[in-house]
């Protein structure tokens, strides 16, 4: 009978054990990180620029995957269903808060089908206009597109980007309408403002800082608490009147749900480590953005800020009127 016992004891102990030994060892091979958009944007720069960074501490290289299509939906569901066993993560901006408003038959959920890892960086958006665009500063924007009604043009990269997103955002801020123009690229979208053929764009600041500063187009507003370093003219929204036009094109690091806790831990303990590395703290300082506090850079912090911008970008959604594809 005692022999029975201890059998049963060391037959559920062992997978305890196993895990353990998993943990301590890992990693053992490189870690993939999935970006699900195209090779050389903002998020796949943000990628690599981290990974080489968590590379030092976990002693393992890191192969960067684009897994584009479905606004990001494609390459996070990878994640969702990929083996929870630490080898496969997903960088995936603010679109992991808006694809429950914005896709009826989402084949994951955004929480619950991860382990989270901690928050990156949240990253400025500019509020950029065409070179002539008749207005100083953001106020008289308001008022020449409330006088102009739904005239005026706002250049929007598709659904869930974050140039959608920041002109909802503005709409329901300011309670005016704009006429969207749709590309397939921040890119042309961009080329188009300074040409003068759509009146209005709001992208990451990493895209139209050169062009702000050059003056080939004009800058009204950074749509975060804190001026940009490289803007150092350019007021932030509460300064330029609009407290409430706050929205940032932040990151964050996932695992898939059921990644054992210790890797996890090793994972995180990488990732705030990599945050104060002066390469990274400078290669972000270049893209007009910089690493999250500690404090945010943990499981817990990512998932309460990530469950808060569902609610807060479901209302906006909802209210502009857009309908789940």
């Amino acid at each position: 009978m005692m022999f029975l016992v201890r059998s049963l004891l060391l037959l559920l102990l062992l997978p305890l054990s196993n895990t353990a030994a998993f943990a301590q060892d890992y990693p053992t091979r490189p870690i993939t990180m999935i970006v699900p958009f195209s090779a050389g944007g903002p998020g796949d720069v943000i990628a690599r620029i981290l990974a080489t960074a968590m590379s030092t501490t976990l002693k393992q290289s890191f192969v960067i995957e684009n897994a584009v299509g479905a606004g990001g939906t494609l390459g996070t569901n990878r994640v969702a269903k990929a083996p929870p066993d630490g080898y496969t993560l997903l960088l995936m901006h603010v679109g992991q808060a808006t694809a429950p408003a914005l896709y009826a038959k989402l084949p994951f959920d955004p929480v619950g089908d991860f382990s989270m890892i901690g928050l990156v960086t949240d990253v400025p958006m500019v509020l950029v206009a065409r070179p002539n665009f008749p207005a100083k500063d953001l106020s008289e924007l308001v008022a020449r597109i409330r006088s102009d009604g739904e005239k005026t043009t706002f250049g929007n990269v598709g659904l869930g980007s974050a140039s959608q997103l920041c002109g909802l955002m503005f709409m329901s801020t300011t309670d005016t309408k704009l006429t969207p123009v749709y590309y397939k690229g921040g890119g042309p979208a961009l080329n188009d403002v300074i040409a003068g053929h759509i009146d209005v764009y709001c992208d990451p600041a990493t895209g139209p800082t050169p062009h702000i500063q050059a003056g080939t187009i004009k800058g009204y507003a950074i749509t975060s608490k804190k001026r940009v370093a490289t803007l150092p003219d350019v007021p932030t929204s509460a300064e330029a009147g609009l407290p409430a036009f706050d929205v940032t094109t932040w990151y964050g690091l996932y695992a898939p749900r059921g990644t054992p806790k210790p890797v996890v831990t090793t994972l995180v303990t990488a990732l705030q480590t990599a945050l104060k590395d002066p390469t990274l703290v400078s290669r972000f300082a270049e893209l007009s953005m910089t690493p999250v506090e500690q404090e945010r850079a943990t499981p817990e912090a990512l998932e309460a800020f990530l469950r808060a911008e569902i609610a807060k970008w479901g209302r906006i959604i909802k209210a502009a009127g857009i309908e789940p594809q």
